[in-house]
């Protein structure tokens, strides 16, 4: 498991904090996140309707529910699964650092959404960067010899033959 990185921690909250226009409420990173209210409504930010209902208080169970809709909707929103966090990561701290990534991730997925204009976090996505080689370019490279293929022109097994002889010092 990854250390926990308090300044990648500071700054996803207040990152939400920016996307929901409001301040959070007081508490530790985990504890702010816990019962995925505040999730819930990130996601309705960027894409509204994305969590139909959100439960404000209740049962453990209730509150997990939340965490679960976030997930769904940041699956559908386009955050690879293999960067979303188990609900038990955030409920039970079992893996807060994977939290982060995930919050990372869909930071870092909105810019892929025209219709979305609020704050990013982390790193600017990089752009398509598609060419086109004309039938001719592409023949040239045929002719060339690839050196990463190994080039052993004149290259000969003389001299290799000292297998089973003595070694002499």
């Amino acid at each position: 498991m990854a250390p926990r990185n308090k300044e990648q921690e500071a700054e996803v909250l207040q990152w939400i904090s920016d996307v929901l226009g409001e301040k959070l409420p007081p508490g530790p990173y985990e504890d702010v996140l816990k019962d995925g209210v505040v999730l819930c409504k990130l996601i309705n930010k960027m894409a509204p309707g994305s969590v139909k209902k959100i439960q404000e208080r209740g049962t453990n169970f209730q509150l997990m529910e939340n965490i679960q809709r976030f997930q769904a909707a940041i699956k559908k929103y386009g955050v690879p699964e293999e960067e979303i966090f188990q609900t038990a990561d955030l409920f039970e701290r079992r893996n807060i650092p994977q939290v982060t990534l995930c919050l990372y991730s869909l930071g870092r997925i909105t810019q892929k959404h025209p219709e979305y204009n609020g704050p990013t976090l982390g790193p600017k996505m990089a752009d398509k960067n598609e060419r086109n080689f004309s039938e001719e370019q592409l023949r040239a490279h045929h002719g060339e010899l690839n050196l990463q293929m190994g080039f052993n022109k004149g290259a000969s097994q003389a001299g290799q033959g000292s297998f089973g002889n003595t070694r002499h010092m």
